[in-house]
């Protein structure tokens, strides 16, 4: 049976440190059917476009993504092929050899529609693999399926992943949330709402390039932060209770403070406590001492920044630009 055609899409912008291991990797896949890769930049001004240049003649379109928004950049790349198949990619991130070949094989022989992989950091520093080490530990990041399962079967969500390109089209593509980021938890949440079902296969493998610095981390795990109040926002709803528990954190550690203020401690020793137990405990699970203040940021970072999001609701954009 011939192969469906395949788009690799992506959104970039100023990526110049990861877009050429990226590339590589996209380009190498053992994928035996026809495939592309387009690419939408937001007018990087880092180098990346002189990097861009140089992987035309290897099967890379470029296309300008005026918005600089990444769900824009994402739509337009979609309008950019005639491709059956769209596997969203990242910039940030490599893929294994057979990346393509097995995403394509979970979206057709699941059934479902949309299958991803897993979420798997790597670093290459002592920073970054503090925040690898963090990113795949429970108590840090959460239980969510992405990150930890080693079973294929039905999720909430997957890390990027593959779908076909009239579903994709047909759901509007990807809306554009006010934080930037969430777009595709968002798409998958409502297709699951519509009784849809998305894949998860750990043997779709990628490596995730984590952030270099305590403030990078800070504004990523923010805007994640966020994305979620601005689905909440856009869907009446969160697609999980999981979001809710840094949320839940920070609301508790405000007023036990306020309340120490008032001479009443033990709220803040029984929160501050607990909260150190885990920090504590997500160091000793992984090994690694600086996986404690760095869960510490995640984990504030993103229920502050649900927090502002769900008292600062802004416009989503509903449907494609």
């Amino acid at each position: 049976m011939p192969q469906p055609k395949v788009a690799v899409i992506l959104a970039v912008l100023n990526e110049v440190d990861f877009i050429d291991a990226c590339l590589e990797s996209l380009t190498a896949q053992d994928y035996t059917g026809p495939f592309e890769i387009v690419v939408a930049d937001g007018g990087s001004d880092d180098g990346t476009l002189d990097w861009l240049k140089e992987w035309a003649d290897r099967g890379v379109t470029t296309i300008h993504n005026p918005d600089r928004v990444q769900s824009y950049g994402l739509n337009a790349a979609a309008d950019a092929t005639d491709a059956e198949i769209l596997v969203r990619a990242d910039g940030h991130t490599a893929y294994q050899l057979d990346y393509l070949s097995r995403s394509v094989e979970a979206l057709e022989g699941s059934g479902a529609i949309a299958a991803g992989g897993l979420m798997t950091p790597q670093g290459d520093s002592r920073f970054t693999r503090a925040v690898a080490a963090a990113m795949t530990s429970p108590l840090a990041i959460g239980p969510g399926k992405f990150h930890h399962s080693t079973e294929a079967g039905p999720v909430d969500t997957v890390y990027l992943g593959a779908f076909r390109r009239t579903d994709f089209l047909n759901a509007g593509g990807f809306r554009a949330l006010p934080s930037g980021v969430a777009e595709d938890a968002d798409l998958y949440f409502r297709w699951r709402q519509q009784g849809e079902t998305v894949w998860l296969d750990p043997s779709i493998r990628s490596t995730y390039r984590p952030r270099r610095g305590f403030g990078a981390l800070w504004r990523q795990y923010f805007r994640w932060g966020r994305g979620k109040a601005d689905m909440f926002h856009a869907n009446g709803k969160f697609p999980s209770w999981r979001p809710l528990a840094p949320l839940a954190l920070i609301l508790g550690l405000d007023v036990s403070v306020v309340l120490a203020i008032y001479g009443f401690w033990w709220p803040l020793a029984v929160i501050g406590g607990a909260w150190l137990a885990v920090l504590i405990l997500a160091a000793l699970s992984t090994f690694n001492a600086l996986v404690a203040p760095i869960t510490a940021v995640m984990h504030s970072a993103y229920g502050v920044g649900m927090a502002v999001g769900l008292v600062s609701r802004r416009s989503t954009n509903p449907k494609r630009d």
